[in-house]
Protein backbone atom coordinates (compact mmCIF):
# COMPACT_ATOMS: atom_id res chain seq x y z
CA UNK A 1 0.00 0.00 0.00
CA UNK A 2 1.27 3.57 -0.85
CA UNK A 3 0.56 6.88 0.37
CA UNK A 4 -1.92 7.44 -2.44
CA UNK A 5 -4.13 3.96 -1.58
CA UNK A 6 -3.91 5.32 2.36
CA UNK A 7 -5.63 8.56 1.39
CA UNK A 8 -7.92 6.98 -0.94
CA UNK A 9 -8.99 4.63 1.81
CA UNK A 10 -9.43 7.79 4.51
CA UNK A 11 -11.29 9.67 2.15
CA UNK A 12 -13.28 6.69 1.37
CA UNK A 13 -14.50 6.87 5.43
CA UNK A 14 -15.23 10.41 5.21
CA UNK A 15 -17.89 9.16 2.69
CA UNK A 16 -19.38 6.36 4.37
CA UNK A 17 -19.89 7.72 7.58
CA UNK A 18 -21.50 11.43 6.01
CA UNK A 19 -23.90 8.53 3.95
CA UNK A 20 -24.50 6.47 7.53
CA UNK A 21 -25.18 9.73 8.78
CA UNK A 22 -27.85 11.46 5.87
CA UNK A 23 -28.82 8.58 3.72
CA UNK A 24 -33.14 8.68 4.44
CA UNK A 25 -33.34 11.84 6.46
CA UNK A 26 -36.37 14.07 5.99
CA UNK A 27 -35.71 17.82 5.26
CA UNK A 28 -36.73 18.51 8.82
CA UNK A 29 -33.92 16.00 10.30
CA UNK A 30 -31.40 17.65 8.42
CA UNK A 31 -31.86 21.18 10.06
CA UNK A 32 -32.92 19.56 13.67
CA UNK A 33 -30.35 21.32 15.71
CA UNK A 34 -30.06 19.54 19.24
CA UNK A 35 -30.29 23.06 21.13
CA UNK A 36 -29.75 26.76 19.87
CA UNK A 37 -26.46 27.05 19.40
CA UNK A 38 -25.83 23.50 17.31
CA UNK A 39 -24.94 22.69 14.42
CA UNK A 40 -27.19 20.79 12.20
CA UNK A 41 -26.47 17.64 9.70
CA UNK A 42 -27.25 19.70 7.04
CA UNK A 43 -24.89 22.35 8.38
CA UNK A 44 -22.20 19.93 9.10
CA UNK A 45 -22.19 17.85 6.20
CA UNK A 46 -22.15 20.96 3.90
CA UNK A 47 -19.96 22.51 5.73
CA UNK A 48 -17.05 19.45 5.48
CA UNK A 49 -17.77 19.05 1.95
CA UNK A 50 -17.29 22.96 1.21
CA UNK A 51 -13.81 22.81 3.22
CA UNK A 52 -12.98 19.26 1.33
CA UNK A 53 -14.05 21.04 -1.76
CA UNK A 54 -11.66 24.16 -1.40
CA UNK A 55 -9.01 22.69 -0.05
CA UNK A 56 -8.46 20.01 -2.63
CA UNK A 57 -9.20 22.18 -5.55
CA UNK A 58 -6.58 24.64 -4.54
CA UNK A 59 -3.96 22.04 -3.75
CA UNK A 60 -5.11 20.41 -7.48
CA UNK A 61 -5.15 23.91 -9.13
CA UNK A 62 -8.82 23.21 -10.14
CA UNK A 63 -12.04 25.16 -10.11
CA UNK A 64 -14.18 23.86 -6.92
CA UNK A 65 -16.84 21.42 -7.82
CA UNK A 66 -19.45 24.25 -6.13
CA UNK A 67 -18.65 26.35 -9.20
CA UNK A 68 -17.38 24.08 -11.96
CA UNK A 69 -20.84 22.14 -11.63
CA UNK A 70 -23.19 24.57 -10.38
CA UNK A 71 -23.86 23.07 -6.67
CA UNK A 72 -24.08 27.02 -5.71
CA UNK A 73 -27.14 27.41 -7.77
CA UNK A 74 -28.70 24.10 -6.45
CA UNK A 75 -28.27 24.74 -2.98
CA UNK A 76 -28.97 28.62 -3.28
CA UNK A 77 -27.87 29.54 0.60
CA UNK A 78 -28.47 32.95 1.90
CA UNK A 79 -24.57 33.80 1.73
CA UNK A 80 -21.28 34.74 -0.42
CA UNK A 81 -21.20 31.58 -2.57
CA UNK A 82 -17.81 31.57 -1.57
CA UNK A 83 -18.40 31.29 1.92
CA UNK A 84 -17.33 27.23 3.27
CA UNK A 85 -18.69 27.72 6.88
CA UNK A 86 -15.68 28.62 8.32
CA UNK A 87 -16.43 31.34 11.33
CA UNK A 88 -19.92 30.74 11.14
CA UNK A 89 -22.49 32.30 13.88
CA UNK A 90 -25.15 30.34 14.79
CA UNK A 91 -27.76 31.86 12.72
CA UNK A 92 -25.86 31.10 10.00
CA UNK A 93 -25.95 27.60 10.81
CA UNK A 94 -29.80 27.74 10.76
CA UNK A 95 -29.83 29.78 8.00
CA UNK A 96 -28.48 26.31 5.58
CA UNK A 97 -31.24 24.82 4.21
CA UNK A 98 -30.78 21.61 2.27
CA UNK A 99 -33.59 20.82 0.46
CA UNK A 100 -32.87 17.32 0.59
CA UNK A 101 -30.46 14.49 1.69
CA UNK A 102 -30.36 13.72 -2.00
CA UNK A 103 -28.59 17.17 -2.97
CA UNK A 104 -26.38 16.91 0.10
CA UNK A 105 -25.13 13.65 -1.22
CA UNK A 106 -24.65 14.34 -4.70
CA UNK A 107 -22.41 17.34 -3.61
CA UNK A 108 -20.61 15.11 -1.14
CA UNK A 109 -20.06 12.48 -3.65
CA UNK A 110 -19.25 15.04 -6.28
CA UNK A 111 -16.47 16.27 -4.07
CA UNK A 112 -15.72 12.81 -3.02
CA UNK A 113 -15.23 11.65 -6.98
CA UNK A 114 -12.68 14.79 -7.52
CA UNK A 115 -10.65 14.25 -4.27
CA UNK A 116 -9.96 10.10 -5.09
CA UNK A 117 -9.05 11.49 -8.81
CA UNK A 118 -6.54 13.45 -7.72
CA UNK A 119 -5.37 11.88 -4.74
CA UNK A 120 -5.27 8.70 -6.48
CA UNK A 121 -2.17 10.76 -9.00
CA UNK A 122 -0.08 11.27 -6.35
CA UNK A 123 3.16 9.99 -5.53
CA UNK A 124 4.75 10.22 -2.34
CA UNK A 125 7.08 12.74 -3.34
CA UNK A 126 3.89 15.27 -4.50
CA UNK A 127 3.06 15.51 -0.66
CA UNK A 128 5.99 17.53 0.12
CA UNK A 129 4.66 20.37 -2.17
CA UNK A 130 4.06 23.14 -0.36
CA UNK A 131 0.54 24.26 -1.08
CA UNK A 132 -0.26 27.31 1.89
CA UNK A 133 2.88 29.43 2.73
CA UNK A 134 0.62 31.60 4.58
CA UNK A 135 1.20 29.40 8.02
CA UNK A 136 4.62 29.02 9.63
CA UNK A 137 5.57 26.51 8.86
CA UNK A 138 4.16 26.61 5.46
CA UNK A 139 2.00 23.89 4.66
CA UNK A 140 2.60 21.10 2.88
CA UNK A 141 0.35 19.00 0.86
CA UNK A 142 0.28 15.95 2.97
CA UNK A 143 0.14 18.01 5.61
CA UNK A 144 -3.37 20.09 4.21
CA UNK A 145 -4.76 16.37 3.15
CA UNK A 146 -4.46 15.01 6.62
CA UNK A 147 -6.38 18.47 8.30
CA UNK A 148 -8.88 18.00 5.62
CA UNK A 149 -9.21 13.81 6.69
CA UNK A 150 -9.49 14.88 10.10
CA UNK A 151 -11.24 17.87 9.91
CA UNK A 152 -14.20 15.99 7.95
CA UNK A 153 -14.40 12.98 9.79
CA UNK A 154 -14.81 15.22 13.28
CA UNK A 155 -18.04 16.38 11.31
CA UNK A 156 -18.97 12.84 9.94
CA UNK A 157 -18.78 11.55 13.41
CA UNK A 158 -20.78 14.70 14.60
CA UNK A 159 -23.31 14.53 12.23
CA UNK A 160 -23.65 10.58 13.00
CA UNK A 161 -24.34 11.65 16.93
CA UNK A 162 -26.40 14.18 16.04
CA UNK A 163 -28.80 11.32 13.77
CA UNK A 164 -28.19 9.23 16.72
CA UNK A 165 -29.63 11.46 19.50
CA UNK A 166 -32.99 12.12 16.90
CA UNK A 167 -33.71 8.63 16.33
CA UNK A 168 -34.19 8.41 20.00
CA UNK A 169 -35.81 11.20 20.56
Amino acid sequence: MNSADLLTDAFTRVRETVHSAVEGLSRADLHARLDDGANSIGWLVWHLTRIQDDHVSDAAGVEQVWFSEDWASRFDLPFAKEATGYGHSSADVASVQVRSAELLLGYHDAVHDRTVEFVRGLDDGALDRIVDEAWSPPVSLGVRLISVISDDLQHAGQAAFVRGALERR
